[in-house]
């Protein structure tokens, strides 16, 4: 060994320390007491942090948002309420952001607000005591403690924009797949415990997989983690992508008729619902962002537009061809609900330029669908069904963009 080699091997080596990793803050504890005239809510924490708190009427809840945080707590936790709290939940809002909705039973004021420290054995502790109050003080303090923290969702855009053909053609369809609910909102929960928005995650990226692997399409996804993200700018995703098909994918419960809500269902929007249970499902599906905690400003007003109304139902005739081609494709691979093609007025599919289905993969409120939806098997055979619809759609425009390429190959 030479005399360079051989001090390179005697030094010391040296390694490089990342850097850490700001502690999330542990949420390891909650509980409430009280009656209906006054309500105390707690939170155990491993360290001290202070809350942002906020209202909003109309159904009536607080809104806790915290710096991102893990909350260790069972499971069923906060599905039941106390005194003036009916029931709360909780989860990922935003990147770095944490929330805490509390459904009140009335119009409610914060009396005191504080923070314990940790001491001995004792974790610390986030304290937050409601009083009964006017709906008219409610609304006030909804009013002021909305310009603070607010997180609104961002409306459709009804612009002169809306009506601008697509003119950076792309080499690939451009397909968003929207996996529904997510962070807060953990959409609906299974007989066994199952969750809506874990489920939906994961068949979707089984989707993206798929649909890759056929090098035909550009693949998004509106989220691709435990995120929230209002309904708003789910279809503003869309649109500013200008995505050339939008699928929306739920895995719903129903309270009536649990024994007969059970396979695949495809939904396209429509003024007016096509039946009870698709009503019924646009009305739970269009309840995330009331769910989640965020200020819901009014719907946009329709524009007098004579050209944006022919998108509009241009797009509309795209989405039904599409439902037909995936419910086609569809019944030769999975169970589907009888007239598996339905309508209603869901918000998540109202972008006027984007052809858009949301798709049941089942019910969780059936056991048997239950089984089917964690299932690997069903799954990809479910996925593999999709890309055959997507392939069906898009074959036409597939046709011409090789008839293209074979010219100039010719030339």
């Amino acid at each position: 060994m030479s005399a360079i080699m051989l001090a390179v091997s005697l030094m010391p080596s040296t390694v490089l320390a990342e850097p850490e990793q700001e502690k999330l803050v542990h949420v390891t504890g909650a509980r409430i007491a009280g009656d209906d005239d006054r309500t105390r809510f707690v939170l155990d924490l491993d360290q001290q942090l202070s809350p942002v708190i906020s209202g909003l009427a109309d159904p009536y809840r607080l809104i806790i948002d915290l710096p991102e945080v893990t909350f260790d707590l069972p499971a069923d936790t906060g599905r039941d309420g106390r005194g003036l709290i009916k029931a709360w939940r909780y989860g990922l809002f935003a990147k770095g952001k944490s929330r805490i909705v509390l459904d009140v039973s009335e119009p409610v004021a914060i009396d005191k607000t504080f923070v314990l420290p940790a001491v001995d054995d004792q974790p610390a502790r986030m304290v937050i005591d409601i009083v009964r109050t006017s709906r008219d003080g409610f609304l006030k303090f909804a009013q002021s403690s909305s310009e603070k923290p607010a997180v609104k969702a961002k409306p459709e855009e009804n612009g002169k924009g809306d009506r601008l053909a697509k003119t950076d053609r792309r080499d690939k369809p451009l397909i968003m797949l929207d996996p529904g609910h997510g962070g807060i909102d953990t959409g609906a929960i299974g007989v066994a415990g199952t969750l809506e928005k874990a489920v939906v995650l994961e068949f979707s990226r089984i989707l993206r997989r798929k649909l890759e692997e056929t090098g035909r399409y550009t693949v998004q996804m509106t989220r691709d983690d435990d995120t929230f993200i209002p309904l708003g700018n789910r279809v503003e995703i869309g649109h500013k992508q200008q995505a050339d098909l939008f699928i929306s994918v739920h895995a719903d419960s129903v309270v009536r008729g649990r024994t007969l809500a059970r396979g695949a269902t495809v939904y396209t929007l429509s003024d007016r619902a096509s039946d009870q249970l698709a009503q019924e499902i646009a009305e739970s599906e269009n309840m995330s962002d009331v769910i989640a905690g965020v200020q819901l400003d009014d719907e946009p007003a329709d524009v007098a537009d004579i050209l944006i109304d022919l998108a509009r139902r241009e797009t509309r005739n795209f989405s039904v061809f599409f439902a037909r081609s995936l419910v086609s494709e569809l019944k030769s691979a999975v169970r589907l609900i009888h007239n598996p093609h339905r309508s209603a007025g869901f918000r998540v599919l109202k972008a006027n330029d984007v052809p858009s289905v949301l798709v049941e993969l089942g019910y969780l409120s059936n056991s048997h669908d239950e089984k089917l939806l964690v299932s690997d098997e069903w799954r990809e055979r479910m996925a593999d069904a999709m890309v055959e619809a997507v392939d069906t759609f898009f074959r036409p425009r597939l046709a011409q963009d090789r008839s293209r390429e074979d010219e100039k190959v010719s030339q």
